[in-house]
């Protein structure tokens, strides 16, 4: 069994920072790629990063480029998203997903794990 577990979510003032935990649990030694998407009310859930469960490839979508900075940590088996700079427009439920293989990195629909999400709310 997988567990995911998302922390760090709140309401910040745009051009302020948080930063997203994402521990993992139970068979994580399957792993390839552990990855964070985000879901805007009333819109499609989109990818955000995602780094291998090595740590050594990591990729961004355009949205977080020089913003964000995914990471994680091997002892821990934790998953974290700095972000910096935030715009209200980054106002959304951030979720964490694993995936067991390689493929799409960008469709959520190849990820096999997923946790309940964290609400992340930038204010103007």
């Amino acid at each position: 069994q997988v567990q995911l577990v998302e922390s760090g979510g709140g309401l910040v003032q745009a051009g302020g920072s948080l930063r997203l935990s994402c521990a993992a649990s139970g068979r994580t030694w399957n792993f390839y790629f552990l990855g964070w998407f985000r879901q805007a009310l009333g819109k499609e859930r989109e990818f955000v990063a995602a780094i291998s469960w090595s740590g050594s490839s990591t990729a961004y979508a355009d949205s977080g480029k020089g913003r964000f900075t995914i990471s994680r940590d091997n002892v821990k088996n934790t998953a974290y998203l700095q972000m910096n700079s935030l715009k209200p427009e980054d106002t959304a439920v951030y979720y964490c997903a694993a995936r067991l293989r390689a493929g799409d990195l960008y469709r959520a629909g190849t990820y096999d794990y997923w946790g309940q999400g964290t609400q992340v709310t930038v204010s103007s």
